[in-house]
């Protein structure tokens, strides 16, 4: 194995990582944001404690993902971060402050609103946070030598307000396709009536996004509106399409696990846009993944401990699923 191709895995590696953490994690920050819209006592009771098996082993990926960006790639590390110093730092204390109140609202009560308040802030936080982060590198970073070349407000842009709305839109879809997958009774037909909206708002934001994405890069316009680039990625769009409309005719039909599944799918998809997009760059139109890159050496040493690793945190994962597998309770798995 030469260098180029590690390279490539190890980018492979650290965007599953990512995909897989927007994902899992993902639909409990979605239960985060949606938690005013369900009857105090019971229903939230019951969508929280949905998630309590999984939710700090779903942040697994995230530290996966930031510490593979390090290690393989350091330079894209010492120039992402300065850029996104501000998202990154407001994602962190939202994330913090909502495994605090997570916490403390089953072992504090006298205080339960407080700490379910400090929930659906904290998920709203880090989920706007995330978004902000992800359209700032897609809108592209100022880089001088190797470092990072632009200002402190550089990642607040229209650009990236869109893409916080589209992926608050995103979690609490995905949220309330989980509620509809694991709860019953009324909680699960507000999660029906949430799903709805939230799919069509979901794919407004999909559209305004891939519209205004092509003319933030001339590699970006090449690849999705130039030929022959558009014989290939317009197939993303279709697919899109598609499973927009399965996903409608899923909720419309009252499938349990079938909108998840298809709200998983467009996430995808959307990953599959945003590689087509950016690749072969870790830093759009400046840095590509062999310059940013670690020597071939240190490659090689952590590819074999990623190599032990990830199956096991893979098999966890699926173990801790199947283990609480089912419709979630008041009495729960807390």
């Amino acid at each position: 194995m030469n260098a180029p191709e590690l390279t490539v895995i190890w980018a492979g590696i650290i965007a599953l990582a990512v995909a897989i953490y927007v994902m899992l994690d993902g639909f409990d920050l979605g239960i985060g944001i949606l938690l005013p819209w369900f009857a105090k006592g019971e229903e939230r009771e019951i969508a929280i404690n949905s998630v309590a098996p999984v939710w700090d082993g779903n942040e697994t990926w995230l530290v996966l993902g930031g510490g593979g960006l390090l290690a393989a790639f350091p330079l894209a590390y010492a120039i992402i971060l300065p850029a996104l110093y501000a998202p990154l730092i407001a994602m962190l204390l939202g994330l913090i402050l909502r495994g605090v109140s997570f916490e403390f609202r089953h072992r504090d009560p006298k205080h339960l609103t407080l700490w379910e308040r400090s929930f659906t802030l904290g998920s709203f936080v880090a989920t706007i946070s995330q978004g902000i982060a992800l359209g700032a590198l897609l809108q592209g970073i100022s880089v001088t030598g190797r470092s990072y070349g632009g200002g402190w407000w550089d990642w607040l842009s229209p650009f990236t307000l869109l893409c916080a709305v589209s992926l608050v839109a995103g979690y609490g879809l995905l949220g309330s396709c989980w509620l509809i997958f694991k709860t019953q009774g009324e909680l699960q037909k507000r999660a029906f009536a949430l799903a709805k909206p939230l799919s069509g708002l979901l794919l407004a934001a999909i559209v305004l996004v891939s519209l205004a994405t092509p003319f933030l890069e001339a590699k970006y316009y090449a690849r999705w509106i130039g030929a022959p680039g558009i014989y290939i990625a317009g197939v993303v769009p279709l697919a899109v399409a598609a499973c927009a409309f399965q996903l409608w005719q899923s909720l419309v039909q009252r499938k349990e696990l079938a909108p998840f599944l298809y709200t998983l799918a467009l996430f995808a998809l959307c990953f599959i846009g945003l590689a087509i997009s950016i690749w072969p760059d870790v830093i759009p139109g400046r840095v590509s993944i062999w310059q940013a890159a670690t020597d071939v050496k240190s490659q090689i040493f952590m590819f074999y401990g990623v190599a032990i690793t990830l199956p096991l945190v893979l098999a966890n994962t699926a173990l801790a699923y199947w283990v609480f597998r089912g419709k979630a309770t008041k009495e729960g798995y807390h």
